[in-house]
């Protein structure tokens, strides 16, 4: 094999007989390889699409990581990993592998190639359907993954289970990979097959659904500034009726329930881990741990609008119990007298995957390490159709400031400028505001609202992006703000070119692909 990943593809094994779900979160490598003679039944099937949301969770860490690091949000004073928040990464740094990504490609494009000619009396369309929609999910969430990290990759299709293939495969571009999970999704909605529910409830939310489906495209459309069918895609689930849909938590107190003990209402897709079923567990609380050198912590600028909002209930009488408003997921931890240099002033650290309950703030925890990791949920359906309404223009702004207002008024909030939409004068003071600041307060919300969930720096980059990088200078210097550990003026000198806003492609697959180059800003040589 030349090609890292398309080897780590071609070696991937999974275990067969797949019942429970203590299967689909302990599916582990066998010694049976998914060559082209594997695919026998429907339990083959599933076990590869296991197989895929494993990796996935494997690969949590890193898209945390990737997801936050240059946002200037969450930090981490490690040496190795703080090359990525200050934008001075090397091809060859462990961050920009990206085997694992592929290789949960590889695993979907085995699906998608092999389910339907297998030949199974008991495997109905409708499963075989469903699978396969589970399967284009996964593979085109990683492809939007990627785009968004590296802009062009190579576009691989094809399950590489023999020798006979041809590996080395140039970049495909971003609107390229862009077009295809478009037409993937709208390929495999119309054919009615991706499910709304399954009979387990934990299924619902930890396996693709339609929903998934609805929110990917979204996403992708927002990406590439496709407003009007990105509000179309929201619109499907915001407008929903079906009983099962995903639905907004409205009450505030309601809020934590999101991550303990997680499969609320309000998710749509996330990777599931159950320790006390299935002794199944992640290190997140490691990734935020409270105690010793943190790993990840909230910056001093995401930290003082967690007090601002935090003071802001206060001031309306609103007690710090911890049952209302979003900020006291961070708790304050007090200088113990260490000399470490992150110890030197009081300390915020991310509860969401660490407690069992807001009002335990001082002093519970989970007992294991099985938080949940959302990666789609309504609040962020709302945020983005508010994104793509703000950028269609004024006439759109009250709908926007209506998704805003819902968003804020859960966290305990007043309305944005206490604008109330359904008073006389809501048209006169929107007409006072501009584009700019419509999208910084959906910026401000978002990092707040999902703080630690992997979005961050995909937000500010598109902002960065939109309508000819309009936005450019204020971009960087939201990066700018949030930075603690380099010289703003190096990323500042970095930023100028937004071919560095993309990490570069991994050392190793550009020594093994004859075909592959490096991202611009990286070099283009062999």
């Amino acid at each position: 094999m030349k090609q890292k990943y398309i080897k780590i593809i071609c070696a991937i094994c999974v275990i067969c007989g797949l019942s429970s779900c203590n299967d689909w979160l302990d599916v582990l490598p066998n010694n049976e390889q998914v060559t082209d003679n594997y695919w026998k039944s429907k339990e083959d099937v599933e076990a590869v699409i296991a197989s895929s949301y494993y990796y996935m969770r494997q690969s949590t860490p890193t898209i945390i990581k990737w997801g936050e690091l240059r946002g200037g949000t969450i930090y981490t004073l490690g040496a190795s990993e703080a090359k990525l928040q200050d934008f001075n990464m090397t091809a060859s740094h462990s961050l920009c592998d990206w085997s694992t990504i592929y290789k949960i490609i590889g695993l979907a494009n085995s699906v998608i190639m092999y389910a339907p000619g297998v030949n199974d009396n008991t495997y109905y369309d409708a499963m075989r359907n469903s699978h396969l929609a589970e399967a284009y999910f996964i593979r085109d969430y990683c492809y939007l993954l990627l785009v968004k990290n590296f802009k062009e990759v190579p576009l691989v299709l094809q399950a590489y289970v023999n020798d006979h293939a041809s590996f080395d495969l140039a970049k495909s571009s971003e609107l390229e990979i862009i077009a295809r999970i478009k037409e993937d999704i709208k390929t495999i909605l119309s054919k009615g097959s991706a499910k709304g529910t399954y009979e387990e409830d934990w299924q619902t939310k930890g396996r693709v659904t339609k929903w998934a489906l609805y929110a990917l495209m979204a996403d992708a459309c927002l990406w590439s500034e496709d407003y009007d069918q990105c509000i179309q895609y929201c619109d499907m689930i915001l407008n929903a009726t079906d009983n099962f849909r995903p639905a907004f938590i409205k009450k505030s107190n309601d809020w934590f329930t999101m991550f303990y003990p997680g499969n609320s209402n309000e998710s749509i897709f996330e990777l599931n881990w159950d320790y006390n079923s299935y002794q199944e567990s992640n290190n997140f609380a490691s990734l935020f741990t409270p105690t010793g050198s943190p790993t990840l912590r909230p910056t001093p600028q995401a930290t003082e609008k967690m007090k601002q909002e935090t003071q802001e209930l206060k001031n309306k009488g609103v007690t710090e119990d911890g049952r209302m408003g979003r900020m006291l997921l961070g708790t304050y931890v007090p200088d113990n007298g260490s000399t470490a240099a992150w110890a030197t002033a009081n300390q915020y650290y991310i509860w969401k995957y660490y407690g069992t309950d807001v009002a335990d703030i001082s002093g519970g925890a989970r007992q294991h390490q099985d938080a949940n990791f959302i990666i789609y949920r309504v609040a962020e359906i709302m945020m983005m159709k508010a994104q793509a309404l703000t950028m269609k223009g004024e006439s759109s702004w009250k709908e926007a400031i209506s998704l805003i207002n819902k968003i804020r008024n859960r966290a305990g909030l007043a309305d944005f400028k206490n604008i109330d939409i359904t008073a006389s004068d809501a048209d006169a003071l929107i007409s006072q505001l501009d584009e700019l600041t419509l999208l910084e307060e959906i910026l401000d919300q978002k990092e707040m609202e999902f703080m630690a969930e992997g979005k961050r720096w995909y937000d500010l980059l598109w902002f960065g992006r939109i309508a000819g990088n309009k936005y450019k200078t204020q971009f960087i210097n939201k990066v700018i703000e949030g930075n603690v550990t380099t010289n703003q003026q190096w990323i500042f000198s970095v930023l100028q070119d937004a071919n560095a806003w993309y990490m570069p492609i991994p050392q190793a697959d550009i020594e093994h692909n004859t075909l592959l180059v490096q991202n611009p800003y990286y070099g283009t040589t062999k």
